[in-house]
């Protein structure tokens, strides 16, 4: 009886307080689930422990909070808007509301809750920063740089605030005022390697070489030797004429197969630097291939094929040649050029010339058929 009496009397203080609702192996069993991440567990528990209609504001902050955790983003605004229509003026609760719309990607309906914040604190650092992402999320970059101003005016020492900011001015090539945000916010996050990283790529851009090749170095310690991190790196070697440490950081990219045009341009030049001109002339031809795109022997053979269509013959041919220069397998422009000047432009030695040429390149079967009309047209020709 004295058992029966004491759960009648933990039910009736439940009712009048969230913290009081549940008998202390229930507190222990929520308390696990939100422990161990298992929100899901949580709001089961907590919707067959609270049934509908629920109207405490406490209990429909924690259904909110824990159905948000768990995954449920349309039932936490739905909780959400339910205390929203007894109390508009709660900035947490605005917050709350902001945040969700936001992850929902809601835009229009985050920036109402946000907005409404800052009509009641204009120095919340946390809504300047959200606006930030909302008016980039929406293409405003002239808002965005605005809020994330304003919110790094509030807390210089934020880092992402920072990053962002600086990025942007990195963007409008306005170097000292980047310089200026990362420098204040690395002073109290001394390894923070997303700063670290913005402030390798503005002293990179202020030609502070010594400077770019020290902190490069420090992220490649901290595991962040990302392509443009090697990049600043092998430059700022060059340019500090320290050639030998150039091209070692340039065969990281080779060894990791992310060279590009720049890195075997710098370390053709380092080479040559170094008199070793064999070197150079590897690296630069390296640097060439890589320039030119795999796709132009095809460009200027589709031109050729347009020019003979429009019967401006001459310029079909000079497109043709050019498409030789790019192509490692001319075979089948070799046999058009031939025919070109065959039939079209009556020219007897260039006929001969890529008939010869095409037929040394011995065709596959398929094109049997045009290497018998090569071998036909030599023989001809050569009369």
């Amino acid at each position: 009886m004295k058992l029966f009496i004491l759960l009648i009397l933990l039910i009736g203080i439940s009712i009048t307080s969230f913290a009081q609702q549940t008998d202390k192996s229930g507190d222990a069993l929520l308390l696990e689930y939100y422990q161990n991440q298992r929100f899901s567990d949580a709001l089961d528990y907590l919707k067959k422990t609270y049934l509908e209609p629920i109207s405490d504001s406490k209990i429909l902050s924690s259904l909110a909070y824990t159905s948000q955790m768990a995954g449920k983003l349309a039932d936490a605004e739905g909780y959400y808007l339910r205390i929203y229509e007894k109390d508009s003026t709660s900035i947490s609760l605005l917050y709350n509301l902001g945040n969700l719309n936001l992850r929902r990607g809601n835009n229009g309906k985050a920036l109402v809750y946000f907005k409404n914040i800052l009509r009641k604190d204009s120095t919340n650092f946390n809504v300047y920063k959200q606006l930030a992402t909302i008016s980039y999320n929406t293409g405003d970059l002239k808002a965005d740089s605005s809020y994330l101003q304003k919110a790094n005016a509030i807390n210089p020492v934020d880092p992402d605030v920072a990053a962002d900011l600086a990025t942007i001015f990195i963007n409008q090539k306005l170097y000292p005022k980047a310089d200026t945000i990362v420098s204040k916010a690395i002073e109290s996050d001394t390894a923070n390697l997303l700063l670290l990283h913005q402030k390798a790529i503005i002293d990179y851009r202020l030609e502070k070489f010594p400077q770019t090749i020290t902190i490069c170095q420090q992220l490649i310690l901290g595991g962040a030797a990302s392509s443009d991190v090697i990049n600043m790196l092998g430059i700022s070697y060059f340019m500090t004429k320290r050639y030998k440490e150039c091209i070692s950081a340039f065969e990281i990219l080779e060894t990791n197969k992310t060279a590009s045009e720049t890195s075997y341009y710098y370390t053709a030049m380092s080479y040559k630097a170094l008199r070793d001109q064999d070197k150079a002339i590897v690296y630069l031809n390296k640097a060439i291939k890589e320039a030119i795109s795999s796709n132009v022997n095809s460009y200027y053979s589709e031109m050729g094929d347009s020019y003979e269509k429009t019967h401006e013959l001459k310029r079909a041919v000079n497109a043709y040649q050019k498409s030789l220069l790019y192509d490692d397998k001319p075979m089948i422009t070799y046999y058009i050029l031939a025919n070109l000047y065959d039939s079209e432009l009556k020219s007897k030695t260039n006929a001969i010339k890529y008939y010869r040429k095409y037929i040394k390149t011995n065709p596959p079967q398929k094109q049997s058929t045009y290497v018998s009309y090569a071998k036909s047209r030599l023989k001809e020709l050569s009369h």
